[in-house]
């Protein structure tokens, strides 16, 4: 029903700043909120940031909070995330990520998300 496509990953130096965008196509007046996770080697996925679709609700990790920032653009149906201040931590697979409504929004919960996106890497190096 809903189609996410990302972009916007690559390789940055430290300190350095990435501007990650994700394109939904299909249904997407059912999107109830979109969310951006990442995964690195051997670690979990992580809820980076999430902006419900109507009233922009927003939440941060608190390890990126202060560098990143969601944002959405009804309009043109996408959803970004600003990176700045980028640390070698961040390395990881980043993911866009859509849930549909219905029951309690649970941004940290990877399982309560519908529809996700093939990811974009984003590299940081030291």
């Amino acid at each position: 029903q809903v189609q996410l496509v990302e972009s916007g990953g690559g390789l940055v130096q430290a300190g350095g700043s990435l501007r990650l965008s994700c394109a939904a196509s299909g249904r997407t007046f059912s999107i109830y909120a979109m969310g951006w996770f990442r995964q690195a080697p051997g670690k979990e996925r992580e809820c980076v940031a999430a902006v419900t679709w109507s009233d922009v609700t927003t939440y941060y990790t608190d390890s990126v909070k202060g560098r990143f920032t969601i944002s959405r653009d009804n309009a043109k149906n996408t959803v970004t995330l600003q990176m700045n201040s980028l640390k070698p931590e961040d390395t990881a697979v980043y993911y866009c990520a859509a849930k549909v409504p219905g029951g309690l929004w649970r941004p940290r919960l990877n399982i309560d998300y519908d529809y996700w996106g093939q990811g974009t890497q984003v590299t940081v190096s030291s």
